[in-house]
């Protein structure tokens, strides 16, 4: 098993070194560099030299890249170019308002999935089952940007019933409480639109998941002692068809850190995904290559732990793991 873990964590390495690779070399052939974002005419060539030899640009390809990856092993990532602060800070409270957002919805959505998967799965092939269906699949099937839009229209300009962006209003009035309704507010519609797609694949992943598990054998044998419905549901078929929802979590973990690019730059959350494209806009190498190793990490890490974690609960995977 260790053997295993360790071939797993060894590929994992490999990948995030690719990754970082390849990041590097796209923003290389990329035209313009920070550089250019100071070029005037009335500023002087030697002023924006001056600030390539700052940047570190001016060194040869080879070395700018051995010099970013050695300060990636030893946690270093740099100065952002644009912000003129350290890119650790900056991905620190990124990461964290990111994490104030996806862990919400995380939960939600991991909630109403499974109630609606299940409540779906027990009446197959009914009418209940088939509404449940369509619905998800109209929302699964609904452009995340296009809802975003649409709700901030309507509940925003049209009602003004919710704040259209950023995590908290300027002119806040002082106290908890007045606070906490404040950033409930902002929150409301990002997560609304994070969650309906997410939700959706959850249910539709339970109720294929638990579909299977009630036409074992065993499940018709509990039936055929008579057992009540809900004890066959809940004590039975859940925690087996549930199994299969530990490669969702992997999945989701990069969500969690980094975030959704799309709904935090149109709600203007300050998280991960609009740092990110901020930074591209800007040609913020620092702090690119630093997201992007994030959410390589992340992505890897995810993977790894569902495939170890799954090895772990099931014997069968284990047993031919370790053949």
């Amino acid at each position: 098993m260790a053997g295993y873990i360790f071939k797993r964590l060894t590929v994992g390495v490999i990948i995030i070194w690719g990754v970082l690779t390849l990041t590097f070399a796209v923003i290389y052939i990329a035209p313009g560099d920070p550089a250019s974002l100071y070029v005037r005419p009335d500023i002087d060539a030697n002023v924006v030299q001056n600030l390539r030899n700052q940047m570190g640009l001016d060194l040869p390809v080879w070395k700018q890249y051995f010099k970013w990856t050695s300060g990636f092993i030893k946690g270093n990532f740099g100065v952002s170019f644009i912000q003129h602060r350290p890119v650790r800070t900056i991905l620190y409270i990124a990461v964290l308002n990111t994490l104030k957002l996806t862990t919400v919805v995380f939960i939600l959505q991991m909630i109403i999935g499974i109630i609606l998967g299940a409540v779906s799965a027990f009446r197959a092939n009914t009418k209940l089952d088939f509404l449940i269906s369509n619905t998800l699949l109209f929302f699964y099937s609904m452009p995340g940007f296009w809802l975003a839009l649409m709700l901030v229209l309507v509940f925003s300009y049209k009602l003004t019933w919710l704040p259209a962006s950023q995590m908290q209003s300027l002119n806040i009035s002082s106290g908890m409480g007045a606070i906490f309704v404040d950033r409930l507010k902002h929150i409301i519609l990002p997560v609304f639109v994070l969650v309906v797609p997410l939700a959706a694949t959850t249910a539709k992943f339970v109720r294929n998941s638990l579909v299977e598990v009630l036409s074992q054998e065993y499940i018709r044998t509990a039936r055929a002692y008579g057992l009540k419905s809900s004890k066959i549901l809940f004590k039975y078929a859940t925690k087996n068809a549930l199994l299969p929802l530990v490669t969702l979590f992997g999945l989701n973990l990069p969500f969690l850190i980094g975030g959704a690019v799309v709904t935090e730059y149109i709600f203007a959350w300050p998280g991960m995904g609009r740092t990110m494209v901020n930074a591209i806009f800007a040609h913020d190498f620092p702090v690119i290559l630093a997201s992007t190793f994030l959410a390589a990490v992340a992505v890897v890490l995810g993977n790894q732990l569902s495939d170890i974690i799954y090895t772990l609960i099931d014997p069968r995977i284990r047993l031919k793991n370790l053949k």
